[in-house]
């Protein structure tokens, strides 16, 4: 009678760490093995080769799909995605945010409005699951795979949501890397101009840099700076997305809204994040330890994604079929197109 009492116990904390240390060890492995394949094809990178080399070793390799391994899995695809978020934010400054000038938000926030609303309206037009088209709209909007991390932290979608979001990014991000620079010099954009464009408009940090210091001039550093600032509308985003989930479950027989706690509604990860950013700009992290927790955020993400990617099976991307990829070309070029067509408006052009 004891043991089937002690069965039915809820696992210890430690119990819990002990379950998810092999699952954990192969996502590592998978991430580190990305992290040094991305060296060879930085336009792809880490984050993206994490979560292909996941799933391919996770339905290629019987073992792999072991019941035993699936905590840990699930280990790297919440609490080390969130991890990642927090490290993130040692590299934004709040200072340098300031920076950027009055004359960059109106096309920061009306690229972000295009990206959010298209989603919406685009993605239901196409019969996007709800999930997905939220992931493909922050990832266009906001900073890609690191959005895409963010928002999964808060709606919990499924793992093929996620897998497919940072695929349909990965492919406009090496689209906007190849086309952006000539479009540029095409259309006879000063470097200040291209580096608000593609700060805006492309989605990843290292696809932002590639296409900007390849143009040429001081478009570079301000290209960094936009896209530091497009990393800060993560917080309100997240912060909305999760009460619309609170009042989503709450309204399927969940708690009420008022009832739930506040780490429901303000995700610690993302104070986390905040903070970092705040820690940054008074210059209480070393500038010596920009560079290696830089890299420590990105390897986490790579790590939690690659979890991800072991934990997915192919038919489950299979039954959504072209769809998603559709909406993320519609979202990047509405979001590229609308870029140049406010810095017109604003005289920035």
């Amino acid at each position: 009678m004891t043991a089937t009492l002690d069965r039915s116990l809820p696992p210890t904390p430690v119990e819990r760490a002990r379950r998810g240390v092999p699952g954990l060890a192969v996502a590592l492995a998978v991430a580190a093995v990305a992290t040094v394949a991305g060296r060879f094809v930085p336009l792809v990178g880490g984050p993206v080769l994490g979560i292909v080399l996941g799933a391919l070793a996770g339905n290629l390799v019987p073992a792999l799909r072991a019941n035993v391994l699936a905590p840990g899995y699930a280990t790297a695809a919440r609490p080390v995605l969130q991890l990642s978020i927090v490290v993130l934010g040692t590299g934004l400054s709040l200072r340098e945010v300031a920076q950027v000038g009055g004359s960059s938000l109106p096309v920061m926030l009306g690229t972000l409005s295009v990206a959010l609303g298209g989603a919406w309206l685009l993605g239901r037009l196409l019969g996007v699951h709800r999930d997905t088209r939220t992931l493909i709209g922050v990832g266009t909007g906001i900073c890609g795979a690191s959005a895409i991390a963010a928002t999964s932290a808060v709606l919990k979608p499924k793992q093929a949501d996620v897998a497919y979001a940072v695929g349909t990014i990965f492919v406009f991000n090496i689209a906007a890397v190849l086309l952006f620079p000539p479009l540029g010099h095409l259309l006879g954009m000063s470097p200040h101009a291209f580096g608000l464009w593609a700060g805006t408009a492309i989605n990843d940090t290292s696809s932002v840099v590639a296409a900007a210091y390849a143009y040429g001039g001081d478009a570079g550093p301000y290209a960094l700076v936009v896209k530091l600032t497009r990393t800060l509308t993560l917080i309100p985003i997240v912060l909305v997305l999760a009460v619309l989930n609170a009042r989503r479950q709450a309204g399927r027989g969940g708690p009420a809204l008022r009832g739930l706690p506040w780490r429901k509604l303000v995700p610690p990860f993302l104070l986390g994040f905040l903070a970092a950013a705040t820690l940054d700009s008074f210059g209480i992290i070393p500038v010596a330890w920009h560079a290696p927790l830089s890299w420590l955020g990105t390897f986490l993400i790579t790590t939690a994604l690659a979890g991800i990617g072991l934990s997915l099976r192919l038919k489950d991307l299979r039954a959504a079929g072209a769809r998603p990829l559709l909406l993320g070309g519609a979202l990047w070029t509405a979001v590229a197109a609308s870029s140049i067509g406010l810095q017109y408006l604003t005289g920035t052009l």
